[in-house]
């Protein structure tokens, strides 16, 4: 044999040796199932994403939406500089391939906030289908809702001297009220809703991150809100509690410049028949809410507690009933809307 036969002798049986050491390999593989020939992995229909030996969880998923002008892209850049990567009007017909990305991304992206953007029929009907595509695959979403007064919106649109996006030839309220028809139905299904008519970027950010901040999500947030009926009820509450059945310590002189916050104003509606009791038994009726808010997968809830003015009554009763939902384990935000405004 020649030197050159030799060395091809030699070359043949080195590739043949590498096929059947290929074919092996992949038939091992293929057989434990942690890698196939395609190379790929693929998008389970459940929670997880399966790419080779890991198993990744699909990723959190927070929809903002609301009114135009409302702040969505405040809260938007409120859950940004928290770590969520956020999409801005993202067509919702994307949603759920964003959500796929997301869990192919092997933990980079564990949290995800659309804002979404509603103009049109079309546009809101491949929402809905987006929405029931997330629940078939077991996606847990949550949608934020941020609303605000006709007068507010009107009055933030002619501050920038920009029409409203569905005004059309006629006026700024007219594409508000087109707008509130469309969104009707998305907000009856969010599961936060925040009224901006009265709050500052600043504050909005602190609704947000009260309500996103945390590291581990719980279970259910309360916010106690005490407010004045004269000056309109809360639009983003849940729950509305009435407490003008109580003696009003506005007509008490001594007691009438304080607020609820006094010790002796708190000491006065709770010594009135059926202030106590209307504490305790409202306590047991939210306990009860509660479970069934969990059961549901609702993670916040609004209750509004009013008097005439929003200063003595709806004060200390939020005080106390705050206090009673921290004591059970809710994570509670108390705020006084109209406390100061007389």
């Amino acid at each position: 044999m020649t030197e050159h036969e030799h060395e091809q002798e030699h070359a043949h049986e080195q590739e043949h040796a590498h096929e059947q050491e290929s074919a092996h390999d992949g038939t091992d593989r293929a057989h434990d199932g942690t890698d196939r020939a395609d190379g790929a992995g693929h998008v389970s229909t459940g929670t997880t994403t399966e790419t080779g030996d890991a198993a990744a969880a699909i990723p959190e998923l927070v929809i903002i939406s609301g009114m135009s002008g409302a702040g969505r892209s405040t809260a938007a850049k409120c859950l940004e500089d928290l770590g969520w990567f956020v999409v801005d009007n993202l067509p919702p017909a994307l949603i759920p391939t964003m959500v796929e990305l997301g869990a192919r991304s092997q933990g980079n992206v564990a949290r995800i906030a659309v804002v979404v953007d509603v103009r049109g029929r079309r546009f809101f009907d491949n929402l809905r289908e987006s929405l029931a595509d997330l629940a078939a695959r077991h996606v847990t979403r949550r949608i934020v809702f941020l609303e605000s007064s006709d007068d507010a919106l009107v009055r933030r649109f002619e501050s920038v001297r920009r029409p409203h996006p569905l005004q059309g030839d006629g006026r700024i309220v007219d594409g508000i009220a087109a707008e509130r028809d469309l969104l009707r139905e998305l907000r009856g299904d969010a599961d936060l809703v925040i009224d901006t008519s009265s709050l500052n970027v600043h504050e909005l950010r602190a609704k947000m991150d009260a309500q996103f901040a945390g590291d581990e999500e719980p279970e259910l947030r309360a916010t106690v809100m005490s407010f004045g009926f004269k000056y309109g009820l809360p639009v983003d509450a849940d729950l509305v509690a009435d407490c003008r059945f109580l003696p009003n310590p506005h007509w008490v002189p001594e007691l009438r410049p304080f607020t609820g916050l006094n010790e002796e104003v708190s000491a006065y509606v709770f010594n009135q028949p059926g202030a106590k009791e209307f504490l305790n038994q409202y306590t047991e009726l939210l306990q009860l809410v509660a479970a069934g808010y969990r059961r549901e997968g609702k993670r916040y809830v609004t209750i509004a507690v009013g008097c005439t003015g929003g200063k003595h009554r709806s004060v200390a009763m939020s005080e106390k009933l705050a206090a009673r939902l921290a004591a059970e384990g809710i994570e509670t935000v108390l705020v006084h809307r109209d406390m100061g405004r007389e």
